[in-house]
């Protein structure tokens, strides 16, 4: 077969004999390697979170030993002989801390732990062996809280006359009508809309608020308190405040409305107003050629 390629043809083939074979040596150089996440979790008082762990590439379940322990050296859970092992948890992860099995033969050996208490804080690491080699990543749990609330994670533009809804999500184990008090205000102290005792009190808002705001009432139960902010004026722009009260906890997130623009008909009415301008100046002429331009360049 060789005798009846060309120079160059051997020559291309021996380039990707070499190219495949340093492929596969590049692979088992590399080896097993298991990754996390990239930065410590901050999780919710008596919720649950996901603590990642994966390989890039499926593992073969033969011989595979997977093995979660805390920094406390407690067993949290353990994969092996081709089943969970339950009974080998320490009693303080027993029935709190599971594997998801339908993804452990896809690589990944991440697990739920879910009741967290605030004992739960700390370096958790993922040990996964097979017959040739092992790799380990950590996961921290920083901070345990009691009360999260999480608000938009861009600041919003719209334009004058429009509906915007500002978000604020609480996430508790509280339940909402244990909650004392949510509060929207506009920076610096301007109340938008209160919510006391189980109750919205659209009376309390600030006149400059008045009969524009309103919370979404159906989806307060979970926990939503997000603001719809109906048309909107060029005084809306700015910091708004979502503030929450329970017992002795408070959290708030902050939704910034970055830029307020003219609506479509706003500028209309100006573009109207600037040709009569000119039309009584006697520029009729330039000006429906720069208008005409500026529609054509659009």
């Amino acid at each position: 077969m060789y005798d009846m390629l060309r120079p160059n043809q051997l020559e291309k083939k021996s380039d990707m004999e070499v190219l495949f074979f340093l492929l596969i040596l590049a692979a088992r150089i590399k080896g097993l390697q298991v990754e996390g996440p990239s930065s410590a979790l901050v999780v919710q008082l008596g919720g649950a979170v996901v603590l990642p762990c994966s390989s890039q590439n499926p593992l073969p379940l033969e011989g595979l030993r997977v093995e979660w322990s805390s920094d406390s050296g407690s067993v949290v859970n353990v994969f092996q002989q081709n089943e969970i092992r339950p009974e080998l948890q320490s009693p303080a992860f027993s029935g709190r801390a599971n594997f998801f099995p339908d993804q452990i033969s896809r690589g990944n050996f991440s697990i739920m732990l879910s009741n967290i208490t605030r004992e739960d804080a700390g370096v958790y690491r993922c040990q996964v062996y097979t017959d040739q080699d092992s790799s380990e990543t950590t996961v921290e749990i920083k901070d345990v809280e009691r009360l999260v609330v999480t608000g938009a994670h861009h600041a919003i533009i719209t334009s004058v006359g429009e509906e915007v809804i500002l978000n604020c999500s609480v996430d508790s184990h509280i339940p909402v009508h244990q909650l004392e008090e949510v509060t929207w205000t506009k920076h610096p102290d301007i109340l938008v809309l209160l919510f006391q005792n189980n109750q919205t009190f659209l009376e309390s808002s600030h006149k400059q608020y008045d009969g524009r705001v309103e919370f979404f009432t159906s989806e307060i139960p979970g926990g939503n308190f997000s603001l719809r902010l109906k048309d909107v004026r060029l005084e809306d722009k700015g910091e708004f405040i979502c503030k929450v009260h329970a017992a002795d906890l408070s959290a708030q997130t902050t939704v910034i409305i970055q830029q307020i623009g003219l609506s479509s008909l706003q500028k209309f009415i100006l573009e109207l107003c600037f040709i009569s301008f000119a039309l009584a100046l006697g520029l009729g002429v330039p000006v429906f050629i720069f208008l005409q331009k500026e529609g054509t360049a659009e």
